[in-house]
């Protein structure tokens, strides 16, 4: 997917339209001038001489919530949520039915309804009521309680064409104020800084205020796979080009667990046509530009455009990473690529085909048997090529490993995961959050649970405006707005997000949350104590 680069003006203080940042900024390779990137942004330090104009007051002026040191289980950082005096999410009374807004729902193509600046109303309900505010607190900030994880983070947030960069929050509710205050269309997450972004500019000239940390993240994007895939194009998606997601997801899951060690993976659905990979390991977080490089290039398979030829050229024998990728997808690509994207049955496809057969006597004979049976469906001229190899007759000077090997580029081409490289290689590259609504869809970017790819569809996921309309159909066991018997006779209080289809998301992430906190408290245990132990020693 094309990626924008941010201008090296601070829109934090002065904002800039999008297209004029785009105009002012180097692009990336497949960038269009003048058209903001849909799913992240670039960022650059802040320079020049601009006027020190403070584009919206932030509630993050706010006092610093306390730091106290107190032990938590894991299985309790949550309890304080699940409160029945806990306001995070405001529950259906609260505003009244009739007060929500009653556009109608999104249709599967996108942009039939403006979920950004034009529905404020929605949003303003959606952040209120919908949005796992302190979960998302507990990701960034890897504590309970406020740390510089999450107060030196930066926020992007978009309003119309209009970006105000370097956001800075003490604490989950000022980050919360800030956002339903403003109600952006879009929020981008950045890197954890060596001072609060807000602060950037007493560093102008110093290498003080740098990007420490951040998560490596991947993007993925269905335009990319236009190439290949027949059934949609462009901005739009169905459950069969979606296929080709599930296959990314599980190549780069299984190698970031398996060959890199990573453990805490966090997949994201865009909202429209793609996904996100969040690799939230400490170690993760703390690589440096180049590090990062290196992990991007380890999934440096697909190269160049189509025209430039044949995409995929391994040395052989393959690594090891290749030789599992191509188990993983090799049933992907009998059923979702030759049976349902069909990506040569035109001429002009099947010659693209021809040209990747290395032997010129059975390229020749290919064709002649698909010029005499147009149309043939890309499955059968796949099992055409082994068919005429076995013969014999094609060709007398075929070489049976250079067959073998061209067919494994091919596969590789029409199945591996093609990455939006930039998003993974700087540590100062920002992403859109996690339970934001895409405002060309109207759909929230929730979480995919890697134990169920194949029954996820980008299609049914929740809602903004679905969700209200979830609310309003609430009412099996309840006993009042807001309660529900536990099954013991009791009544328990419940939060608007479990009335909804949004719950099975939320409860997933928060699961991811928990356990990602349990290992960052095991990691800071470790090191007081060896750091206790080296004293002991110098002693």
């Amino acid at each position: 997917m094309p990626h924008s680069v941010s201008p090296a003006a601070e829109e934090g203080s002065t904002p800039l339209s999008a297209t004029q940042m785009d105009q002012d900024s180097p692009a990336a390779a497949g960038s269009q001038p003048g058209q903001p990137a849909e799913e992240d942004t670039v960022m650059a330090d802040a320079s020049g001489d601009e006027a020190e104009v403070e584009a919206v007051k932030s509630s993050t002026d706010l006092p610093e919530a306390r730091n106290e040191k107190q032990e938590i289980k894991a299985e309790d950082l949550f309890n304080d949520i699940d409160s029945d005096d806990d306001d995070e999410f405001p529950t259906s009374s609260n505003p009244a039915k009739g007060d929500m807004p009653t556009s109608t729902e999104p249709q599967s193509s996108p942009g039939d309804v403006d979920y950004g600046a034009g529905n404020k109303e929605l949003m303003r309900i959606f952040y209120q009521r919908f949005f796992p505010w302190r979960y998302m607190f507990h990701w960034l900030n890897h504590s309970p309680t406020p740390t510089n994880d999450f107060k030196h983070r930066e926020f992007s947030l978009w309003t119309g064409d209009i970006v105000f960069r370097y956001q800075s929050y003490n604490d989950y509710e000022s980050f919360r104020k800030d956002i339903i205050q403003r109600l952006p269309d879009r929020v981008e997450i950045g890197p954890v800084y060596t001072a609060n972004p807000r602060d950037r500019k007493v560093f102008r000239n110093s290498t003080a205020f740098r990007p420490l940390a951040k998560e490596l993240c991947f993007d993925i994007d269905l335009t990319d796979y236009d190439d290949i895939r027949t059934c949609c194009d462009k901005a739009n998606i169905c459950i069969k080009c979606w296929q080709f997601m599930t296959m990314a997801i599980k190549v780069l899951d299984t190698a970031l667990r398996e060959d890199f060690g990573f453990q805490h993976i966090l997949w994201v659905y865009s909202g429209r046509r793609g996904v996100h990979a969040w690799v939230c390991d400490k170690k993760a977080r703390e690589l440096d530009d180049q590090q990062r490089k290196a992990i991007t290039g380890y999934f440096d398979v697909i190269r160049g455009p189509k025209e430039s030829g044949k995409r995929v050229n391994l040395r052989r024998p393959l690594h090891p990473h290749l030789s599992r990728s191509l188990d993983l997808l090799k049933t992907h690509f009998q059923s979702d690529v030759l049976e349902v994207q069909d990506p040569w049955r035109s001429p002009e496809k099947a010659d693209y085909l021809l040209q990747l057969i290395p032997d010129p006597d059975l390229r020749e004979a290919l064709r002649k048997k698909w010029e005499s049976s147009p149309g043939s469906a890309s499955s059968r001229k796949w099992a055409d090529i082994d068919a005429l190899a076995q013969t014999g007759s094609a060709s007398k000077t075929l070489d049976a490993r250079d067959l073998l090997d061209a067919k494994q580029d091919i596969v590789l081409e029409h199945t591996y995961p093609r990455l939006d490289v930039a998003v993974s290689q700087h540590l100062n590259h920002l992403l859109k959050s996690p339970f934001v609504v895409h405002p060309g869809t109207g759909r929230v970017c929730v979480p995919i649970d890697r134990d169920a790819l194949e029954e996820f569809d980008p299609l049914g996921v929740p809602t903004a405006q679905g969700l209200l309309r979830e609310i309003d159909a609430w009412n099996d066991g309840s006993t009042g707005e807001g309660q529900q018997e536990d099954g013991g006779g009791a009544v328990k209080h419940v939060q608007d997000w479990e009335k909804t289809s949004l719950k099975p998301y939320i409860d997933y992430f928060r699961s991811f949350v928990t356990a990602l906190m349990k290992d960052e408290r095991e990691i800071k245990v470790k090191r007081e104590r060896d750091e206790e132990q080296a004293e002991s020693l110098d002693f």
